[in-house]
């Protein structure tokens, strides 16, 4: 949350050609209401179930295309999204530190774990980030554009 996903997706699938999609607005028009509505009335643990599912049948149906998937920042916490995004998919880690990404998320309100808890979920997550993806990318002190502009010049 707050590495920059959607924004330098955007940036990368243009500059490439290819179609961008945003996973978590693909959970929101499977379930009909927004990320924090599923939330707040179905809970997180019915929003990672769906989140998977979205994941997969997208990868299925974007398999033989250029596609730039932004993924939500928990996605990597099932085991079968882990592997897929391993086995199928050339997955980018936008990181940095647990600070820089508090600050540009600090007062989001449609986040739902934008909260006191988001260092300590950062941490755990580190290590499912390290193994889902093959690239990771400091995204401090760069901007938008710079993050698409490393991604590129890494992946060609």
């Amino acid at each position: 949350m707050g590495s920059g996903k959607s924004t330098v997706g955007r940036i990368v699938a243009d500059a490439l050609g290819c179609l961008f999609l945003d996973l978590d607005t693909l959970v929101e028009k499977k379930a009909g209401m927004s990320v924090a509505e599923i939330f707040r009335r179905c809970g997180e643990p019915h929003f990672r179930t769906l989140e998977a599912t979205v994941l997969a049948d997208t990868v299925k149906k974007y398999a033989q295309g250029d596609v730039v998937l932004a993924l939500g920042g928990g996605t990597i916490l099932s085991d079968g999204s882990r592997k897929l995004l391993r086995e199928k998919t050339l997955c980018i880690w936008l990181d940095a530190p647990a600070d820089v990404l508090w600050e540009r998320v600090c007062g989001v309100d449609t986040r739902p774990l934008a909260d006191d808890k988001f260092a300590e979920r950062l941490a755990a997550r580190l290590p499912l980030y390290a193994e889902a993806s093959e690239l990771t990318i400091d995204t401090s002190g760069l901007s938008p554009q710079d993050v698409a502009d490393e991604i590129i010049i890494s992946c060609l």
